[in-house]
């Protein structure tokens, strides 16, 4: 099978549903399994950090949601330039589907960031250029679905919404280099560091699980959404009939 053929299958609605329909409990099963781990990795086997005490494990949640809320944002915003550009209609479900679970991320992000600043900065918020640009990360996610709710033709809806995201891909790389660019309170690259990460090997595995896992719940979650989006889309389309009839 050539690769033009896969994508073509990939691209059709009828196909990627029946598909996904099959990944999904492995790996929504897989996603558990190695959130199970990560967390008794991180929340029990982890040592204690002597700077920070115990209160550092929030990081085994509020690192990789924080990766999470960036990573889905240019997932969202890619597949809306697919389908702002060549008019495919899975690629503008996809950059749609994936603006509530990348909320969902970038609330839980600001929120454990919240909680973990209290006991180390002795407040809850700073206007801090980190915590600033991921709040404004938050509105761009919320604006999204906000304008897509608001045109009744969901095709027009989802070019309106892939242009608002293109626009908001420039916040990207504001959140990733906050803490280089500028003095902020924020702490700063311990994983990503270019010659070694600043984190022990027995934090960085159940913190690496953790990223993993957040990523197959993304997919799994994404996969759920796009197939409800599709049979809401295609309700008239024979094979939706037929299926229905099926069941």
């Amino acid at each position: 099978m050539n690769i033009k053929r896969l994508y073509h299958q990939f691209a059709s609605p009828p196909y990627f549903y029946r598909i996904s329909g099959l990944w999904l409990p492995y790996i929504m099963g897989l996603f558990v399994l190695l959130f199970a781990a990560g967390l008794y990795g991180g929340l029990v086997t982890a040592p204690t950090d002597y700077e920070q005490g115990e209160a550092y494990r929030i990081i085994f949640v509020h690192v990789p949601a924080a990766w999470m809320s960036l990573f889905i944002y240019m997932v969202m915003a890619i597949s809306g330039a697919i389908g702002l550009i060549w008019r495919m209609k899975l690629a503008e479900i996809v950059s749609i589907s994936s603006a509530p679970i990348g909320a969902s991320f970038t609330f839980l992000a600001l929120a454990t960031g919240s909680i973990w600043g209290k006991p180390m900065w002795n407040t809850w918020w700073v206007w801090d250029a980190r915590l600033t640009s991921e709040l404004l990360l938050l509105f761009l996610y919320l604006g999204v679905m906000a304008l897509y709710n608001a045109i009744e033709d969901k095709r027009t809806a989802a070019r309106a919404v892939a242009i608002l995201a293109l626009v908001g891909v420039v916040n990207i790389p504001v959140i990733h280099y906050s803490v280089e660019w500028w003095n902020t309170l924020h702490q700063g690259p311990t994983v990503t560091k270019f010659d070694k990460p600043s984190i022990h090997l027995s934090m960085l595995i159940p913190l690496l699980i953790m990223a993993v896992a957040f990523k197959l719940y993304y997919i799994g979650s994404l996969f759920m959404r796009v197939r409800t989006e599709i049979i809401v889309r295609e309700q008239k389309s024979k094979w939706v009939k037929d299926l229905a009839e099926e069941s």
